[in-house]
């Protein structure tokens, strides 16, 4: 019963802030490329969405390692549709890139157009990477990162499963930083039963970047597998700490 009706209020929530984001698109983007307004309006959003229930916590640890001033390729896992609206927690403008599919859910869809997020067919691997790298590099160029799940899918088993290059060519031929992020407890916000976990605990643990020296020197297979394995090691050290809690 509360699950229906929170999710009737976010119906009309996010209905709300969809026409607030399409007159702030409309206004603004004479002087605004990067569409920073449009993205600040989904972070209120998501900070509503997150505070009502009074026993969903989130935690950001390493945010200090953010320059603001930069623009990043941000790489982060996925387990479920719940980390999109996580990542807000990071304070960075970014252009997400997503499959085609996503595209066509209700509210989801509407607000990757919004926001110009980066739409990919994954069926076809050499058209999805010629305009991931097209479009992220004129993103970039305006002043925003991209934020990009590197497994290219949603994890099965809560675990990181192995990257793809399509984040790590991004980075390369844009000259910027890579920035890891691990999320853990965004599965379980969300039963199987559709009905929310309202004593739900989120971490959001944000790495150091890796720097472009970094990037330009190691080839792409091996830079997938530092990052990999720092993930990796982040996320059993989130889940160690939580288990001594």
């Amino acid at each position: 019963m509360i699950s229906g009706i929170y999710y009737l209020f976010l119906v009309l929530l996010c209905t709300l802030f969809m026409v607030l984001s399409a007159v702030a698109l409309v206004l603004c983007c004479p002087f605004d490329k990067g569409r920073r307004v449009v993205h600040e309006l989904s972070r209120i959003l998501v900070r509503i969405f997150f505070f009502i229930p009074p026993r969903w916590r989130q935690r950001v640890i390493g945010r200090e390692l953010i320059d603001r001033k930069k623009r990043y390729v941000i790489v982060v896992n996925h387990n479920t549709v719940i980390d999109i609206p996580t990542l807000y927690y990071i304070p960075l403008n970014f252009r997400w890139v997503s499959k085609r599919e996503v595209f066509k859910v209700p509210f989801f869809g509407q607000y990757l157009l919004l926001h110009g997020d980066i739409c990919i067919d994954r069926g076809r691997a050499a058209e999805a990477m010629e305009q991931l790298l097209r479009e992220g590099k004129l993103w970039i160029s305006r002043g925003a990162s991209v934020a990009i799940f590197p497994e290219g899918t949603r994890s099965k088993d809560g675990e990181i499963h192995r990257f793809k290059a399509g984040a790590f060519t991004l980075a390369r031929e844009a000259g910027v930083e890579i920035l890891p992020v691990v999320l853990d407890g965004t599965r379980t916000l969300i039963r199987r039963n559709l009905l929310f976990n309202w004593g739900n605990r989120i971490t959001i643990r944000v790495l150091p970047p890796v720097s472009r020296e970094e990037i330009a020197s190691t080839e792409v297979h091996e830079l997938m597998e530092r990052v990999y394995d720092r993930m990796a090691a982040a996320l059993a050290e989130i889940r160690q700490e939580g288990q001594k809690a």
